[in-house]
């Protein structure tokens, strides 16, 4: 249902740009978020988006992350700047999606597949 992609290798200081997609029955998407999991520690929330434009940031990617999206093609994207070695981790999107069934709306959570983030430095 949530594809990612977009991980990599890069340096300190670099950028790079996480997508995903959503796909299915999908009547509306209610909020989008991406989260974080470095090796040894918990997940971590990085950023929100909420329906109505509602954007939130994690204090530790506030001013370098942005997250935006492409409502006619249920994607979201994650542009991340001025990267630090610290940001290494498996990245992962989340989305509270309301999708078509049989008889209702159905609103769920899925998520993706992390992708990898590897910032040296």
């Amino acid at each position: 249902q949530l594809q990612a992609s977009g991980g990599g290798l890069v340096q300190a200081g670099g950028s790079l740009r996480l997508s995903c997609v959503c796909s299915g029955r999908i009547h509306s998407i209610d909020s989008w978020a991406g989260y974080r999991r470095a090796p040894g520690q918990e997940r971590e929330l990085v950023a929100t988006w909420i329906r109505g434009g509602i954007k939130e940031y994690a204090s530790s990617v506030k001013g370098r992350f942005t997250i935006s999206r492409d409502n006619a093609k249920n994607m979201v994207y994650l542009q991340m700047t001025s990267l630090k070695p610290e940001d290494t981790a498996a990245y992962y999107c989340n989305a509270r999606v309301t999708t078509y069934s049989v008889t209702a709306l159905v609103t769920d959570d899925y998520w993706g597949q992390g992708t990898l983030v590897t910032v040296s430095s």
